[in-house]
């Protein structure tokens, strides 16, 4: 079940769901547009493995408040972190007299899609909190400029029904981007 963006305002006092929107998002649609914060380009190697994993070494290219803009050229990959903070609580919040746990889901702008480039974005589990990062390619034949702080992404808000295990314990709680090379125990 989506949760209407105004009830996550209602509610943002009590359980702060997100912070750091724009003054434009505060009145909002179904969901909250997310702005870009940062933006790294990685390098190094990177593995995956049943209980290891080890992350691509980061070199921050753009910062919100420091840097206008960023050219993205064709076939080229980043990640980028958003300006907005997520906290979805590991235990189920109250809504409209019932108790649900909140997940929260990213969906790319149609604007990125038509100059070339795809947002790759992740659901975001009951009890992460942080940043919100996001993969960019560049899928285009032309240069893509994007300015610092422009949307990029919808969030969503979705109850979940029935039980959840775990909440997230991950290692990216609050935001982390990358192990920047380290070799770790996934969690």
């Amino acid at each position: 079940m989506i949760i209407a963006a105004s009830k996550i305002l209602e509610l943002n006092e009590k359980y702060n769901f997100i912070s750091g929107i724009s003054e434009r998002e505060k009145n909002p649609g179904v969901g909250f547009d997310v702005r870009v914060g940062e933006i790294f380009k990685i390098s190094g190697e990177a593995f995956l493995g049943v209980e290891d994993r080890q992350t691509p070494k980061l070199e921050k290219v753009a910062e919100f408040g420091k840097d206008k803009f960023f050219i993205l050229k064709p076939g080229e990959f980043v990640l980028v972190r958003t300006v907005e903070v997520v906290n979805l609580p590991k235990e189920r919040v109250e809504i409209n007299g019932k108790k649900y746990f909140i997940m929260q889901d990213t969906y790319p702008r149609s604007s990125l899609q038509r100059c070339g480039v795809f947002l790759k974005t992740t659901l975001t589990d009951p009890g992460y909190h942080g940043k919100l990062t996001f993969a960019m390619k560049n899928e285009g034949n032309i240069n893509f400029k994007i300015e610092l702080g422009a949307r990029i992404a919808a969030v969503v808000f979705k109850a979940v029904l029935g039980d959840t295990i775990r909440g997230y314990s991950g290692r990216y709680n609050g935001g982390r981007v990358s192990s920047n090379g380290v070799v770790e125990k996934q969690v």
